[in-house]
Parts: C-alpha cells; structure tokens; sequence
C-alpha cells in the first residue's frame, strides 16, 4: 500500500502540516499521488474553525469516501475537527479507517505503518501537548515556486471567547530561532524568494520559551539569509507589538511593509466580550503609529459582524471605524457560535440572517475603500513577482508586490508573452483597476521600485 493522496483544508498552517506528512511519507518510500482514484491511501487535513470548515471536511470526507471502491484501502482524516470531535466522527463516519488528532502529523508513516500491520487504534488524539522539537521535519512544497509558508509555533494563549482554536492546538508553543531559520535557509535553497510567517498569533512568538517577544529577534536573523528576498508577516495580533519590533519591521528592507493584523471589531463593548484585551483607542494609535514610521505600509485585517449583544450602535461603529481608518485589506466572517466556547453561552445571540447581513453591508463598504486605495497607486512603479502563469487568458502574468498577500489579496494582472516565468521578479507600473485587481505595465530597464 504504497500510493498516497493528501488533501489540505482551512488555514496556511494546516498546508504546513499537509507539506511535512508528504515529505515525511515520500521519505519513508510511499508515492505521492494526485489522481485520488489511483490512491491506495487517501489523507484528509481538517478545519474545524468555524461551522462552515466543518461542513466542508464533513462533504470532503464523503466525497472521499466513494474512491474506496476504487482502489483506496486506507481513508485517513486527521487535524483539528479530529481533535475536537472524535468520538462524534468515529461514530457518525464508519467509512473512515483512522482519526488523528493536531499532534500526529510528524508520525504520520509510522501510524500507517502500525495501521498495515494492524496494530493501530482507529482513533488517536493526544491529550497533551508536546514541545516543538528542534529537528526541521521533511516537506514537499506545494505553493508556486515563488513563496512558501513557515510555521513559526503551534496552539494559541488568547482564550478569545469565540474561538476553538486553544481545545484544538493546545497552549502556545514556539519553535525555536535555530529551528526556524534552518528551515528557511533550506527553502531557498530550493528557490524560494520569500517566506510567509505563519502561527495562530506571530507577535505572541517567542514568549513561551523565553519570557519576552521574540518576533523581532528572529525576523533579524531571517533577514541574514543570503538568497532571501521578502519575508512576509501574517496573524500579527495587536495586543504585543512594541516600538522595538515595529522599529524591526520598518528598518529591514527583506521584511514586507504589510501587516496582516486580526482585529475583529472596533467597538469598545464587543472587544471585551470577546477577550481581545484591547481598546478602540489602542488599536487606532497602533494604526497610526505603523503608517507614520512606515508610510508605505499595507494593513490587512478580519472582523466579526453579528457577534452576541453585538448592537446596530456597534456596527455602525465599525463601519465608520472603517472608513476613518482606511484599512486597505479586509476579510469578513458572520459570527459563528462554536460548542465550547464562552461566546456560546452569552446572552443576546444574533440571528444568523442578521450577522450575515451585516458582513455583506460591511464588504461592500470595504470595496469602496478598497478602490479608493488602488486608485492612489495609479501611476506609481513597484517590484513585483509572477505567482502563476493565466490558463484561461494567453499571455497574462498573476503577480504581487510587496502589498499583496497569496491566496487573500488582489492580483496585480501584467500582460506579457510568459518571457517571465513563475518566481521572476520585475518593476511594472500601476497603470489601471480591474475591479478588486490592479493592471500593470512592465518598466524595462528601472529597478529602482520596492
């Protein structure tokens, strides 16, 4: 039983997870398979965020399921709905061979081995939470050749009343500075161009091992790196930025000046009910204070609309908070009343139809500014690299700049006949809006952009 399909669902860390379990079965002499009718084992890596991760991995795991009879032996679903929900999946899902929880990634061939051998229980889920080791884990990258994630640390201390995350992944746990760079050096090694900081909270890393934030220690010692070009930040949580690391960001030419920073809401009232620990007035001169040290800078951020007692003086409050801050990035979620949560259990739940309402009245509110915001970069030049080559129309190269993020952000649309490839990086300049997109022209011969 040698051929193995993996599926990766929900965030950027669970593609980490997906990308060592295929470097570590290829290292074991398992063959990576991409037609899953073909696959003898079939691996499926599961969200459970929100109700609708959960729906996802639920119609997944069906959709999977049908290949068993094909030539699939072995159905294997792991990650954090696994963790939360074992029994309930055991039980519910008969189909399903084995059920791994968040830690058993690293050991994935030797529970596969132990499965063949039929010494394996079918459903395993620790129970407490061990240290990141120090060795790199083996992993095959599935991202364009031009960037790769790097998992900074495991699990999550905020206890947000509305969020899962800390039953799933456990307590915080960071990976050492030694760990992490020798990682990155052997991504570019391999070509990679820039490396993207993932964990639940970023600004928190480092804590757990040391007493203190380490974010700004380790992103000096990235940008050591020869070979690297953008080391980029995601997850960035308000509450721990301090002048040092935001003198880091702004002082390293390698770091990306863009933030990818949760705030969830605005309102003073709704932040303390969801144990954000910070106010209204804090995140507005944070805000500030990184545009003034780094005018350049792109902000991204997620909200939360409908979340309980939220009222309309809150969102109204949100909405201006939007348009008075003119954050770039925006990425709304109704609110989602997860089992086990405090937020569950507060009084004053919104109505589903209504926190939906709200998202939708609150994009179509960003969108403007969005716009508004593109439309000030007509005419400016920027660096940029090509992410992947159009199949749908000829000669079209997706690429971002420094302010674009994968997967979240607009494109930057540059019409070329492919003598860039994947991974190049060239000066264009902003020349139109394609709707969400911007349009850019090639500036042959001038590099002088950032």
């Amino acid at each position: 039983m040698k051929k193995v399909s993996v599926l990766s669902l929900g965030c950027a860390k669970n593609l980490v997870h997906s990308e060592n379990m295929m470097g570590i079965l290829k290292e074991r002499g398992y063959e990576l398979c991409d037609d899953y009718s073909e696959a003898e084992v079939i691996i499926i890596n599961t969200c459970g965020f929100i109700n609708s991760a959960k729906e996802e991995s639920i119609n997944t795991i069906l959709e999977m399921a049908q290949y068993k009879e094909d030539k699939c032996r072995a159905l294997i679903v792991l990650g954090c709905m696994v963790q939360k929900y074992p029994e309930e999946l055991a039980e519910g899902l008969p189909e399903v061979d084995l059920f791994l929880g968040t830690g058993s990634y690293l050991q994935i061939a030797d529970i596969l081995d132990g499965w063949q051998n039929k010494e394996t229980e079918k459903i395993q889920v620790a129970d407490k939470w061990l240290k990141e080791p120090e060795e790199v884990a083996p992993r095959i990258i599935t991202t364009p050749k031009s960037y790769a994630y790097l998992r900074i640390a495991e699990g999550c201390d905020n206890n947000c009343t509305y969020c899962v995350i800390p039953q799933m992944q456990g307590p915080y746990r960071s990976r050492s500075i030694k760990s992490v760079v020798q990682e990155a050096e052997s991504l570019v090694e391999q070509g990679i161009s820039e490396i993207i900081l993932v964990a639940q909270d970023t600004t928190y890393y480092g804590y757990d091992l040391a007493g203190k934030f380490l974010l700004s220690d380790l992103l000096k010692e990235l940008d050591k790196i020869e070979g690297l070009k953008w080391i980029r930040i995601l997850y960035a949580y308000p509450n721990n930025f301090d002048d040092e690391l935001i003198e880091t960001i702004a002082s390293l030419d390698k770091v990306c000046k863009y933030l990818d920073i949760p705030l969830q809401h605005s309102a003073n009232d709704i932040l303390r009910r969801m144990n954000r620990r910070i106010t209204t007035e804090e995140i507005k001169s944070l805000l500030t204070k990184l545009r003034q040290k780094m005018p350049q800078i792109t902000l991204r951020s997620t909200f939360i609309t409908g979340f309980p007692a939220e009222s309309e003086e809150d969102f109204a409050h949100l909405l201006n908070f939007l348009e008075e801050m003119q954050i770039e990035r925006v990425g709304v979620f109704p609110y989602s009343c997860e089992e086990g949560t405090a937020a569950a259990l507060m009084p004053k739940q919104i109505p589903t139809e209504i926190a939906e309402q709200r998202a939708e009245e609150l994009m179509e509110r960003q969108y403007d500014i969005m716009y508004h915001c593109h439309e000030k970069r007509i005419g400016t030049k920027v660096l940029v690299k090509v992410d992947e080559l159009s199949e749908d129309v000829p000669g079209l190269l997706l690429c971002r700049s420094q302010s674009e993020a994968p997967d979240v952000d607009p494109y930057i649309l540059v019409y070329d006949n492919y003598t860039k490839q994947v991974g190049d990086m060239f000066v264009v300049e902003i020349t139109a809006l394609d709707e969400y997109d911007l349009i850019g022209v090639i500036v042959n011969g001038d590099e002088s952009a950032q």
